[in-house]
């Protein structure tokens, strides 16, 4: 890997959108196209948008965290070693020898402590991620405390350990040198406006330079803890079309391209770009909502599970974009259930609404967001599902007023998707499988209360017992039932987990986009 000259860095910083294009990027730098003007904040205790959550995980450690290497297994971060005592409700932590931050301070047990503190205090957008272990901004120093190299979390709630640890390897947990956002802090607020243009952590690259709207570079920190990436810049240019993405990908002016459509991604045939798949978390269902009285039979449920075409649309509209999935935990990661038991069969689905007294046809209004590729899917529906007469009326609305009317209540079935606040199986099962109070005053943001479903007391049960069980394997083992259960005999049908492929110069290894936005690692990139 050969280091950049000035005037070759230079000329790549300024890639042109249109004109003659390059040869090649340069060996030590990988270019990136991507729409990137989500962004809001990219101070850890404040981020909460997609791109924003992507510089966040390459720019800081947690304590513990699912690295590059195997998103599917938390790995030690910035601690070496823990301690949990369910008992005491505590986790005490060991910090690794050696860390330092970008700026070449030490990292500390106190910068630990500030760190989450500073979440809670400033109590941003998602401060909730970590109050949920009873942390509040009177009790928060009392709750997190440091002596010496070690850092002990002490919690509220029956909780597993697994539970906190996975909350702590969310991404407002990311770990900040005290020492450098104290000296940016203004009018008390502990470092966020300063922290919203620069980067202050000890992650496997820092921020060299953000220009909103237009472009964000990073560049390697040389001395990370696992070793310093390959990459020694990444750059991010804000290319909000995707013919543009395609055209300078085709170029040769960018080695990937984040935003391309699934037909111009179909339309590639370059032997010098390769697109690679990756599964998302989000999961998509189509649901029923039990306040309408022809929806309630558990009949109703079972026969559309057998009405869904699921490989006629992976095969043809959602292709690439979805896979079959009919589960509520995403495939790829601890406690997924990846069984997939239903197919197309509408004569079974006409047998069972036969066999439970069931007199068709049923007429449903279907609310669906109006654009690609829900409207197809749901149209793909509206056909399957009259093959055993129940028979849809698709109701196109806004993002917005299809969201409202779902949390009002007030729609029959909907065409929907979920995705997890932080990767643990209790961010889907209270979702999926729990509802002890389904009263209308009761708002809850899950799916059950959404869709009027009085959840089964054991299944809320189970779902509890699972958040405190203590031994890992066996609270994994405990969201597979639950999953199986929902999975048999639920108002919820779901049917797909997303798919997000890139599109990217056949020299590029390592790049990683696992299941959400706080999963996209550059560090292991490489140029063959």
């Amino acid at each position: 890997m050969k280091l950049l000259k000035p005037a070759l860095l230079a000329s790549a910083m300024a890639l042109p959108l249109t004109g003659v294009a390059l040869a090649e990027t340069p060996d030590s730098m990988l270019v990136v196209a991507q729409n990137i003007d989500d962004i809001v904040a990219i101070d850890p205790a404040q981020a909460y948008e997609f791109t924003s959550g992507e510089l966040v995980t390459n720019l800081y450690d947690r304590l513990v965290q699912y690295d590059a290497e195997d998103t599917t297994v938390l790995a030690p971060g910035l601690a070496s070693e823990w301690t949990a005592d369910a008992e005491t409700k505590t986790i005490t932590f060991t910090l690794r020898d050696g860390a330092t931050f970008a700026s070449g301070n030490p990292v500390t047990a106190e910068d630990v402590t500030y760190s989450l503190g500073r979440v809670i205090k400033l109590n941003l957008t998602p401060a909730f991620i970590l109050a949920q272990l009873g942390w509040t901004a009177e009790n928060v120093d009392d709750m997190v405390t440091a002596e010496g190299d070690t850092v002990t979390v002490r919690y509220e709630g029956d909780f597993s350990p697994a539970f906190v640890l996975n909350v702590l390897a969310s991404r407002p947990a990311s770990i900040v040198d005290s020492v450098l956002v104290m000296e940016h802090e203004e009018d008390g607020d502990m470092g966020n406006a300063w922290l919203n243009a620069n980067s202050a952590g000890s992650g496997p690259f820092s921020l060299d330079s953000y220009t909103p709207g237009q472009m964000v570079r990073l560049a390697a920190n040389e001395g990370y803890f696992n070793g310093a990436p390959e990459m020694q810049q990444v750059i991010i240019r804000h290319v909000a079309e995707a013919a543009t993405q395609q055209l300078l990908l085709e170029q040769g002016d960018i080695d990937l391209a984040r935003n391309l459509t699934p037909d111009q991604i179909a339309s590639l045939s370059s032997d010098e770009i390769k697109v690679e798949t990756f599964p998302q978390a989000a999961v998509h269902f189509l649901s029923f909502n039990q306040k309408t009285e022809s929806l309630t039979d558990p009949a109703v449920w079972e026969a559309a599970r057998y009405l869904v075409d699921y490989t006629g649309m992976t095969d043809t509209i959602i292709n690439g974009q979805m896979e079959v999935h009919q589960a509520f935990w995403p495939k790829g990661f601890p406690g997924s259930y990846d069984e997939t038991p239903f197919t197309y069969d509408p004569e079974k689905a006409k047998q069972i609404l036969e066999e439970a007294g069931i007199e068709t046809p049923i007429q449903v209004t279907l609310d669906v967001i109006n654009a690609a590729p829900f409207t197809d899917m749901a149209q793909s529906l509206q056909a399957s599902f009259a093959d055993a007469g129940i028979e849809f009326e698709i109701l196109p609305g806004t993002g917005a007023q299809v969201i409202t009317k779902y949390r009002e209540r007030t729609h029959q079935a909907m065409l929907l998707y979920w995705g997890p606040d932080f990767m643990d199986p209790h961010s889907n099962a209270k979702a999926f499988a729990y509802n002890s109070d389904n009263s209308d005053e009761n708002y809850q943001a899950t799916t059950t209360w959404r869709n009027s479903w009085a959840v089964p007391d054991e299944m809320n049960e189970q779902t509890m017992a699972a958040l405190s069980e203590s031994d890992p394997e066996t609270r994994l083992e405990m969201y597979r039932d639950l999953q199986q259960k929902v999975q048999e005999s639920s108002p919820i049908v779901i049917m797909f987990q997303a798919s997000y492929q890139v599109a990217m110069d056949a020299d590029v290894t390592g790049y990683v986009n696992g299941a959400t936005s706080d999963f996209v690692y550059y560090r292991l990139v490489d140029k063959e």
